[in-house]
């Protein structure tokens, strides 16, 4: 089983960049890809494994061993085509999770069909905060309040299904404090702290952001 999860990001814009150098600073295996060799040299820098490439090549992805990789995240919502094929030929690949940018609502639904597993936003998704989700695998959401402090909605785990709140003693274990449990698209910040959990509920906390990975 692999001990760390590796990434690939397709296109070097703003974006791209900022996703890339969360993950490669948080120690994560990264590779970065752009067709246009000016930009790998400036992205060489601070991004250790850079490649110029055209990956809507089926070759292209075969030879970078595009398939033994766990996530890539495809930063070319200016570019349709592209999008497409990439998307296209990482799920073919064999890529568990392809994440891809799009530029409006008509991409997504577009991306989506096509097999990419989520699709974000430029607009209310910075790449930043997909990097920092990325990194604390197993959570909803995430929204950082400070370098310190963040916000994260946290998907019930099956050993706290049927338990409530006060058995369960959260915050003593992983030091966070509940300001709300969700159900759908329903938030109730008046919890009940002796009522059971269930598989569809998600929990709303306010944590410490070095203390997330006691979830993992």
């Amino acid at each position: 089983m692999k001990l760390k999860k590796t990434y690939a990001v397709f296109g070097l814009g703003r974006y791209g960049i900022a996703v890339a150098r969360e993950l490669v600073e948080n120690g994560m295996e990264v590779i970065a890809v752009d067709s246009e060799q000016r930009i790998v040299n400036d992205a060489a820098a601070y991004l250790p494994v850079c490649k110029c490439a055209d990956v809507t090549d089926a070759e292209v992805i075969s030879r970078l061993g595009i398939g033994n990789i766990d996530t890539v995240i495809i930063c070319m919502a200016g570019n349709l085509e592209a999008s497409v094929m990439a998307v296209t030929l990482c799920k073919e690949a064999g890529v568990e999770t392809v994440i891809a940018k799009c530029a409006n609502e008509m991409h997504r639904k577009i991306l989506l069909r096509i097999g990419a597993d989520q699709v974000v936003f430029p607009e209310s998704e910075s790449g930043i905060r997909l990097a920092k989700n990325l990194l604390s695998s197993g959570f909803i959401d995430m929204l950082s309040l400070s370098s310190d402090v963040s916000i994260v909605e946290i998907g019930v785990k099956d050993e706290w299904r049927g338990k409530n709140l006060i058995e369960l003693n959260l915050r003593k274990k992983y030091g966070f404090n509940i300001v709300a449990v969700k159900n759908g698209e329903s938030v109730d910040a008046n919890i009940n702290p002796e009522k059971p959990l269930d598989a569809e509920s998600s929990l709303i906390v306010i944590a410490n952001t070095a203390k997330l990975g006691k979830l993992k």
